[in-house]
């Protein structure tokens, strides 16, 4: 949704409102300083004062000033900032969205159980135990107990404690291990470090034989660096190897075991609500024209199998390629996919069919190259 134009009509109805501001103040000033000073004429007058020549001097003098005249203006220009600002807000937040989703019937258990592994998964876990038991939800007690155990690693981990990150990578050793992951290294390096911060060489050195050596067949450059380390017990931060101790290494480390986690019980690094809710606000405003469009030309979007606009999100939302078939200009889908031909070039299903004149023994000319292509020759393609 773009918001700059918004912004930019707040900005302008702000000013008109502190200008409009200011005007006001300054009449109510000068008015206060007539009254004040024919309040004192009349107290102040040795003989009896004629009050109605000083009212009505000062009716005249407020009549010459006239504060409604130095108002209009500045409230008029406020007024219609503000008209249009509240028309901008009508037509950017359409508030009747009802017509631009399709009618589901869904799954309310299924939705409850998704409202609470997001509220787990965002270390709300009072919350969670709220909503689980007002809303009667089944099945989650795993994704909490998951949950539980990576927010008590990432918490000690915040308090320089290593204990049960280095406990939960030895379980998962073989896990992470096919994973290609190394962070069980990385954790006993950040602990080396730690252990050579308080000067403690042998210590250190036992350390690194211990739980570092077992990755020298992968890791042997690493580990000579760690090895040199030991020569600064104590001094580190006046050595070669000072990067050792940035904080940037926890912040990333501790980012990486939590996607670590996630993939090890099979959840996904973000929570699949606030993606969806993301993607349906970037989405949203498009359907709302195409409903507008739709509804004007009398036509039910909800039927069609595929949207006559594209909606473009961002590549963070794009978890799947797309295809889009550069003879038909129409996107893959499920009835018409991705075939590729025995050239190498890639059409729809429904382009190759129309080439081959619905003939699977006629050869026919690929679009792109001169090779002659047979539809028996063509492989479905799975993205």
């Amino acid at each position: 949704m773009e918001l700059n134009s918004i912004k930019d009509a707040f900005d302008r109805v702000t000013k008109k409102q502190k200008v409009s501001s200011s005007k006001s103040q300054e009449a109510i000033e000068q008015i206060s300083q007539e009254i004040d000073l024919a309040l004192s004429r009349i107290q102040s007058a040795t003989p009896q004062p004629d009050h109605n020549v000083i009212l009505s001097e000062l009716k005249a003098k407020l009549k010459e000033m006239a504060p409604l005249g130095q108002l209009e203006g500045p409230q008029k220009e406020l007024n219609l900032a503000l008209s249009k600002y509240t028309k901008l807000l009508e037509k950017q937040f359409n508030p009747d969205i009802s017509k631009s989703y399709r009618n589901v019937d869904f799954d309310f258990q299924t939705v409850n159980q998704i409202i609470a592994s997001h509220l787990y998964r965002e270390n709300m876990f009072d919350i969670g135990d709220c909503f689980v038991n007002e809303a009667r939800v089944e099945a989650v007690v795993d994704k909490k107990t998951h949950f539980l155990e990576m927010y008590r690693i990432l918490e000690s981990m915040k308090s320089r404690d290593l204990g049960p990150a280095l406990k939960w990578a030895a379980v998962n050793h073989d896990k992470l291990q096919q994973n290609g992951s190394d962070i069980e290294l990385k954790l006993h390096r950040l602990q080396f470090v730690e252990i050579l911060q308080h000067g403690n060489r042998d210590e250190a050195l036992k350390y690194i034989r211990t739980y570092i050596a077992p990755f020298a067949n992968q890791h042997f450059p690493e580990i000579q660096k760690l090895m040199a380390c030991i020569l600064w017990a104590g001094k580190l931060e006046s050595s070669p190897y000072t990067d050792l101790l940035s904080p940037a290494h926890w912040v990333k480390l501790a980012h990486e075991l939590a996607q670590q986690f996630c993939n090890l019980v099979g959840e996904s690094i973000q929570s699949p609500l606030s993606v969806t809710v993301a993607a349906g606000d970037q989405g949203l405003p498009t359907l709302l024209k195409l409903m507008n469009v739709m509804a004007g030309k009398k036509q039910e979007w909800q039927c069609m199998k595929q949207l006559p606009v594209p909606v473009d999100l961002d590549q963070d939302f794009q978890f799947h390629s797309i295809f889009v078939c550069p003879v038909s200009r129409e996107q893959a889908s499920e009835d018409n996919p991705p075939m590729l031909m025995s050239c190498g070039h890639v059409l729809c299903k429904q382009s190759i069919t129309k080439l081959s004149k619905n003939n699977s023994t006629r050869p026919f000319k690929c679009p792109y190259c001169p090779t002659e292509v047979q539809v028996g020759q063509c492989r479905k393609l799975c993205f």
